[in-house]
């Protein structure tokens, strides 16, 4: 970071100063009698650009604020930083845990068993929007039946698109009639296949968000 504004003046003076002993402008009384037109023109000039600078060194001052202001900070800096997702220990039938935050919100990541990625291609009629058709809710490459990239993983943002509340992970009977797993929230009973895909007639008018990512490899995701 640079230099607070008083101490960027205080050696914006001293530089003055050095450099006008230097050359013999330096400021003292005027001494009595004649003085030579020279040594007032040489005063003058001093003085002229002693305060240029110190005006110069205010308006930095001035800015500082401003400056300051529109730079993020460190924690803005952390918030919107990707996040790498280590996936080696997550079995089939699993949500990751610890839970992961991109951006201050909750990422779900869950991996699914092959009876559930069936399920998630039949199993739609209970769907509001089985299809993915409002498009911000997931990136290009999670328009498909598995709402990912790689069939396997569901990554989506814990944040019920009804208020906000965190659903909770229902491993199996989140559907009475199927028997499929997926997200409840219990705030307000809103209900989302393991696709995050939502169900009709509940609170929650979209499905869960999806949020932009990319495998670097086979077992390691980056949010963001």
């Amino acid at each position: 970071m640079g230099l607070k504004p008083k101490v960027f003046k205080r050696q914006v003076l001293k530089t003055v100063e050095q450099t006008a002993l230097s050359t013999g402008d330096a400021v003292h009384d005027a001494p009595t009698g004649d003085s030579s037109n020279s040594d007032g023109s040489s005063r003058r000039y001093f003085l002229i650009q002693a305060t240029s600078v110190v005006g110069a060194a205010g308006a930095v001052g001035a800015a500082w604020p401003f400056v300051s202001y529109w730079s993020p900070s460190e924690k803005a800096k952390a918030l919107g930083a990707p996040v790498k997702i280590d996936l080696s220990k997550l079995a089939p039938g699993e949500m990751l845990s610890p839970i992961v935050a991109w951006r201050g919100k909750p990422v779900f990541v869950v991996r699914r068993d092959a009876d559930t990625l069936a399920s998630l291609e039949t199993d739609t009629e209970m769907l509001a929007d089985p299809d993915s058709a409002v498009a911000e809710q997931q990136p290009d490459f999670a328009v498909n039946a598995w709402r990912s990239e790689r069939k396997e993983y569901g990554i989506f943002l814990g944040v019920c698109t009804h208020l906000g509340c965190s659903p909770k992970y229902v491993v199996t009977d989140n559907f009475v009639e199927t028997g499929q797993g997926g997200f409840f929230c219990p705030c307000h009973g809103s209900r989302f296949d393991m696709a995050g895909r939502v169900v009709k007639g509940v609170p929650a008018p979209s499905n869960l968000e999806v949020p932009p990512y990319r495998f670097e490899s086979d077992t390691v995701v980056l949010i963001g």
